[in-house]
């Protein structure tokens, strides 16, 4: 493995660590805070999810950068499908919490983000087991 590869392979587990970790954490706990009503936390956890959601992608493209001979393997298109399944999902995830921070902070008492809540419940939980199922693949299948 040559000093690049290595390099790459840092860099997509630093990644890796350090922006879906947050993200996945900051996703599953809005649920929570929607429940409490508290904005001021729902808008850093909406923060968190878009920045935190925008590092990810330096996961993929690190990783591509990493399999860039071994692209063509299974387990590589597999985890590359799940991974953007998963950014598809935070998409969605981060404009349902930006519909729910609108909603809780108009001054509308009947508005309470319920339907927010179970949809971001949802999504984070799926987004999870997808990053599992991709850690899962990366670990297992890797040579």
């Amino acid at each position: 493995m040559s000093f690049l590869d290595k390099l790459l392979l840092w860099l997509h587990i630093g990644f890796a660590i350090f922006a879906i970790g947050p993200v996945t954490v900051a996703t599953s706990f809005t649920p929570r805070y929607i429940r409490a009503r508290d904005v001021g936390v729902l808008r850093h956890l909406h923060r968190t999810t878009r920045v935190f959601g925008v590092l990810t992608l330096a996961v993929f493209l690190f990783g591509i950068a990493l399999g860039r001979s071994a692209l063509a393997k299974p387990y590589l298109s597999v985890s590359m499908t799940l991974f953007i399944v998963a950014a598809v999902l935070l998409v969605m995830i981060e404009r349902d919490q930006r519909t729910a921070v609108r909603v809780l902070s108009s001054e509308t008492p009947e508005d309470d983000a319920k339907v927010q809540t179970g949809r971001i419940a949802m999504l984070s939980s799926i987004t999870a087991l997808i990053w599992l199922v991709i850690l899962v693949l990366m670990v297992w299948f890797n040579p």
